[in-house]
Formats: C-alpha cells, structure tokens, sequence
C-alpha cells in the first residue's frame, strides 16, 4: 500500500524559513508528478507548487520567488523549502503524487496534511 508522509510543520515568525519533507512508501515502481497544496482555514485547497518527473516546477503566484520545490527520485520523496514566510502562508500543508505500482498501476495520492503557522 502506497503512503505519503509530510514532516512535521511547526509555528514560525513571520520572515522566517522552513523546509518541509513528504516521503512516499510501499510498493512503488514509478512517480510521476508531486505537488504542494495547501489549505487554510474556510478556504479550498490550492497548488503551491509542483515538480514534474522531468524536474519541471510550476508555482502559485503568491509563493514565486519564496519557496522552492524540489525532489529526490532515489529516496522517493519531495521537498518545500519556505523562506520569507509570511502570515498568511499559515495553512495545512498536503504533499500529492501520482505513483504507479503493481496495482492499481497509476494512482493519485495525498498525505495527511501538516500545519504551518506563521505568526506575525
């Protein structure tokens, strides 16, 4: 069974930095796309960033120029490194993949979500 897996988040002041890890297990033969989104309170879950298999990354217009995403296809897992962090990057952080294993082949999965709090 396929898992991802965020680090922990945490409270940072505003200005600050944080780096957050997801890692994905299980019977994997392949990953393709991996993604950031994010979901603050009362508002839908929105892309933060993405890297393709190929290291092509996307982002929202709100984190360009501070926060990078990047992977590492050896050890499965994708990383969002934070810096300048402002209060309103306070949200639940969910890492996405899509993983294609033994069965079902291609499929699309989520982590559990971490916090990030920025204070001001």
């Amino acid at each position: 069974q396929v898992q991802l897996v965020e680090s922990v988040g945490g409270l940072v002041q505003a200005g600050g930095s944080l780096r957050l890890s997801c890692v994905a297990s299980g019977r994997i033969f392949s990953i393709g796309y991996m993604g950031w989104y994010r979901q603050a309170p009362g508002k839908q879950r929105d892309l933060v960033a993405s890297i393709g298999s190929s290291g092509s990354t996307n982002y929202a217009d709100s984190v360009k120029g501070r926060f990078t995403i990047s992977r590492d296809n050896a050890k499965n897992t994708v990383y969002l490194q934070m810096n300048s962090l402002k209060p309103e990057d306070t949200a639940v952080y969910y890492c996405n993949a899509q993983i294609y294993g033994p069965s079902p082949g291609w499929g699309d999965y989520w982590g559990k979500g971490t916090l990030v709090t920025v204070s001001s």
